[in-house]
């Protein structure tokens, strides 16, 4: 599994890297499915299945399937994707008639707006979320009139037209959100919800897991509350006010969700895996994943 940078997304597509866009506003564009599948050499191409160093909104019209680590989507019509450096994805057409548009952009495109709004602390955007959404035709032909708003911004030279288009993408951040369970999203900004935010972006500082000489740096509840400066029990009280799981509990879900990428994507032995997930002895390492996945690593990886 590689990370797939910019420059090497527009390789893969035969396509140079337009020389107008500027470093200092970060990195954006938009594409059609249908440009790129002509492009191919056959009708259905394949996405390899990588982590991608850039964020990726999309509007897919024709039957897919979307791979997010471990979960799969079936996709028999429309549907809105998000995709984020942190989690590794790919994308399979399951028939020739595709139709549909995206963006990508790097982070520091996306980093803030003019709000101030720290756009990866957003629901949509964090880990163990469901960045796939089924649209109806409707709800797909309010999002495709965002997207032409878009590609018609960036070919004009209006000079403000990257913070036009700033806001345009976060209106599909925010059609992407609404249509989330009402449970996903961060009721209000209050204390305890900053300390859940702070405890998410410290545990996924330490994904993704790239070398054998990598291990985790925190590995239980209480490596995590002394480095946020707060008791254990108050960081398991408010994680459970907010996110309905113990701070043991999602530690654990994170740690699982890395040991089965690592597990079906690289050709690292078990033992190696189990080191760098942050368990000392094998037997241990086994032990947990029998216990969050009811199967064994070997036959998993199998």
């Amino acid at each position: 599994m590689e990370i797939i940078s910019v420059e090497e997304f527009y390789q893969s597509i035969s396509t140079v890297i337009p020389e107008g866009l500027s470093r200092e506003i970060g990195h954006f564009n938009i594409f059609r499915n249908e440009d790129l599948i002509s492009k191919a050499t056959n009708a259905k191409p394949v996405m390899p299945y990588n982590r991608r160093a850039y964020y990726k909104i999309g509007l897919i019209k024709g039957k897919n399937r979307a791979e997010y680590a471990d979960k799969v989507v079936e996709i028999e019509k429309n549907a809105l994707i998000f995709a984020t450096p942190k989690i590794p994805y790919n994308w399979l057409p399951q028939e020739e008639n595709q139709k549909g548009q995206f963006c990508i952009f790097t982070d520091e495109f996306l980093i803030k707006n003019k709000s101030g709004v720290v756009l990866e602390e957003l629901p949509i955007f964090q880990p163990g979320g469901y960045p796939v959404f089924q649209l109806s035709d409707e709800e797909a032909e309010e999002l495709t009139a965002i997207f032409e708003k878009i590609r018609k911004e960036l070919s004009s030279d209006y000079a403000y037209k990257y913070d036009l288009i700033r806001n345009y993408v976060l209106e599909l951040i925010h059609s992407g959100q609404k249509l989330q369970p009402a449970s996903s999203l961060y009721p209000t900004h209050n204390a305890s919800v900053r300390v859940s935010s702070l405890f998410i972006e410290l545990l996924e500082r330490q994904f993704p897991i790239e070398s054998q000489h990598q291990k985790l740096a925190l590995r239980t509840a209480k490596d995590y509350a002394d480095r946020l400066s707060v008791h254990v029990n108050h960081l398991n009280k408010v994680l459970k006010e907010n996110t309905g799981k113990t701070t043991t509990e999602i530690i654990s879900s994170r740690i699982t969700q890395e040991a089965k990428i690592l597990l079906k994507q690289t050709d690292w032995n078990i033992s190696e895996i189990a080191y760098c997930l942050g368990f000392e002895q094998l037997a241990h390492f086994s032990n947990f994943f029998r216990k969050q996945t009811s199967i064994a690593p070997n036959l998993f990886r199998a």
